[in-house]
C-alpha cells in the first residue's frame, strides 16, 4: 500500500495509532493499525517475497477467521494423527470411534482434512459436525471426501497460519499416531500450553487398544527431560495417554464438568466455573496451590467490565488469583482437583 491513507488520522503515530484515536471503536482502531503496518512496509523497502508471504497469511487468516466466526461458542476439538493410515488399521478404528462419540457430545471435530487418521475423525462426526483445514501440498494431501466442498473446509498455504487456527479455535487436542507433522503439532501444542501462550484445554494422547505407540514417546519424556530437570514434574499433567476412546473422551469432557474458561484482566488470573466453589474448597486450593500466587489468596471474585465482550459468560462464578504465570502444570492440577472435587470429576486411567 503506498501513497496517501486517506483513512490516517492527523493525530496518529509511527509508534501507536490506537492510542491517540480514543473517539474510534476498538476494533475500528485495530484495523486502523493493521493499515498504518501495511503502509510502514513501504518505507521499509520490503522485498515483493516478503510482501507476498504477509499479503497470502492476512488473506488466508482473514478468510479462515470467516468461516469459523460462526462456530466460536460451539466446543470443538482438533484430531491429528497421519495421513497414511489405512481404514482397515486399529488406529483408523480407533479415530473414527472418537470421532462419532465426540459429536454425540455435540461437539464439532476440526482435522487436516487430509485422509487417514484425518477423514477417520471426520467420518464418525459426520459431514454436519465437521470442519476441516487443509494444507496445499505437491503430493499425499487432498481433502477427503467428508469434508471436500464443505464451506466449512478452509484450504491454507502456510502452516503456521494451518497451526494457528489448529489451536486458537478448538477446545481439546487429541493425537493419534502418526509421523513427523503429527509429532511436531504435539510439542508445539504442548509448548503453546506450558508457556501460556495458549489457555489451558486437555491434550490427549490417543492410541488403538494395546497400541504402544505412545509409550517411547513417554519414556524419552521422563528420562531425558525429566530427569535432566528441562521440565518439571507437574508439566507431565499437562498431557494425557490413553488407549482408550471412552477414556479420552471424559478427558475432554470431565476438564469441562466444572471449569469453563480463563482469562487474564491485568495481573489477575480468573477461572469462570460452572459451579460456586464451597469455603472448605477455596480454603484447600489456598492450602495446597499458594506457591502458584505471586501475593494474596485465591479468592471469589465478581465479573469485570472488560469482560463485557464475552455476555455470555458473565453469569458464571468466578475465582481470581495473581498467578505467577511460569506454573502452568500446577495450574492444571488445580482445575482438575475443582473437576475432581464439585462435580465428582476425577481424570481417568490412562497409560502415563
Amino acid at each position: 500500500m503506498t501513497g496517501r491513507n486517506p483513512l490516517r488520522h492527523p493525530l496518529a503515530s509511527e509508534t501507536n495509532v490506537i492510542e491517540h484515536l480514543p473517539e474510534l471503536k476498538q476494533h475500528e482502531q485495530l484495523i486502523l493499525e493493521i493499515k498504518e503496518t501495511a503502509d510502514k512496509l513501504a518505507g521499509d523497502n520490503a522485498s515483493r517475497g516478503d510482501l507476498k508471504i504477509l499479503s497470502r497469511a492476512l488473506k488466508e487468516l482473514r478468510y479462515a477467521f470467516k468461516v469459523f466466526a460462526p462456530y466460536r461458542r460451539n466446543r470443538k476439538v482438533s484430531v491429528f494423527g497421519s495421513a497414511r493410515t489405512r481404514p482397515d488399521h486399529p488406529a483408523f478404528v480407533t479415530a473414527e470411534n472418537f470421532g462419532r462419540r465426540m459429536a454425540e457430545e455435540g461437539w464439532m471435530v476440526v482435522t487436516g482434512a487430509g485422509g487417514g487418521i484425518m477423514e477417520a475423525a471426520l467420518r464418525g462426526s459426520g459431514r454436519e459436525m465437521a470442519m476441516g483445514l487443509n494444507i496445499l501440498l505437491p503430493f499425499e494431501q487432498q481433502a477427503n471426501a467428508v469434508i471436500a466442498g464443505d464451506p466449512k473446509l478452509v484450504s491454507l498455504k502456510y502452516f503456521f497460519t494451518r497451526k494457528l487456527m489448529f489451536v486458537k479455535e478448538v477446545h481439546a487436542i487429541v493425537t493419534c499416531p502418526g509421523g513427523f507433522g503429527t509429532l511436531d503439532e504435539v510439542f508445539e501444542t504442548l509448548t503453546l500450553v506450558q508457556t501460556g501462550k495458549r489457555d489451558l484445554m486437555p491434550l490427549v494422547l490417543l492410541d488403538q487398544p494395546g497400541g504402544g505407540y505412545w509409550d517411547g514417546l513417554l519414556r524419552y519424556v521422563r528420562q531425558e527431560l525429566l530427569e535432566s530437570e528441562l521440565i518439571s514434574s507437574s508439566d507431565l499433567s499437562l498431557f494425557k495417554i490413553t488407549d482408550s476412546v471412552e477414556d479420552a473422551v471424559e478427558e475432554v469432557l470431565g476438564f469441562y464438568s466444572v471449569y469453563n474458561s480463563m482469562r487474564f484482566i491485568k495481573d489477575m488470573l480468573v477461572l469462570r466455573l460452572h459451579v460456586a466453589p464451597s469455603d472448605e474448597l477455596l480454603q484447600r486450593l489456598n492450602d495446597e496451590f499458594s506457591a502458584i500466587c505471586v501475593k494474596g489468596r485465591i479468592e471469589r471474585v465478581e465479573t469485570q467490565s472488560v469482560e463485557a465482550d464475552d455476555d455470555h459468560l458473565l453469569h458464571l462464578p468466578r475465582i481470581g488469583f495473581i498467578f505467577d504465570r511460569r506454573s502452568i502444570g500446577r495450574l492444571r492440577e488445580m482445575i482438575d482437583l475443582i473437576n475432581c472435587e464439585m462435580e465428582g470429576y476425577c481424570s481417568p486411567c490412562s497409560l502415563q
